[in-house]
């Protein structure tokens, strides 16, 4: 079985007409999801729809790729499976591996990231231009 990731849909798509246009004449789609905003339940502009074979997918992407459908160009390709890291949907994470909205970091003061730095007070943390302030 081979998963596509359909891009670029009208907002109002249903399942029904990305499954009749995926299928055309010569392909089996098994299943269509489009992807909705978890608050307001609207689409966000994309599907997932699994189909038979490779040879269905790829002969999908090179016909639908780009084609118009409710006046928008078609993005077709194969979707990433997650947890492939760095993809396109998930494998992101937080800064430096960490949780999401966790200090693991402790006490080092509001909104610094990364190691302490001890800097003698007054220097501009980041360097700027040189020479002395507010000249």
């Amino acid at each position: 079985m081979a998963r596509l990731f359909i891009g670029n849909l009208p907002f109002d798509s249903s399942e029904a007409q990305i499954k009749q246009l995926i299928e055309g004449d010569t392909r089996t789609v098994r299943s269509v999801k489009i992807i909705t905003d978890k608050e307001t339940g609207r689409s966000r502009g994309f599907a997932f729809v699994d189909l038979d074979s490779e040879e269905e997918a790829k002969a999908a992407i090179a016909e639908l790729n780009g084609k118009d459908f409710g006046g928008r160009p078609l993005k077709v390709n194969e979707a990433e499976e997650k947890g492939q890291g760095g993809g396109k949907f998930g494998g992101g994470g937080g800064f430096r591996g960490t949780p999401h909205g966790k200090d693991v970091q402790g006490q080092r003061g509001f909104g610094m990231r990364g190691p302490a730095q001890n800097m003698p007070r007054g220097s501009q943390r980041g360097g700027g231009r040189g020479g002395t302030r507010g000249s």
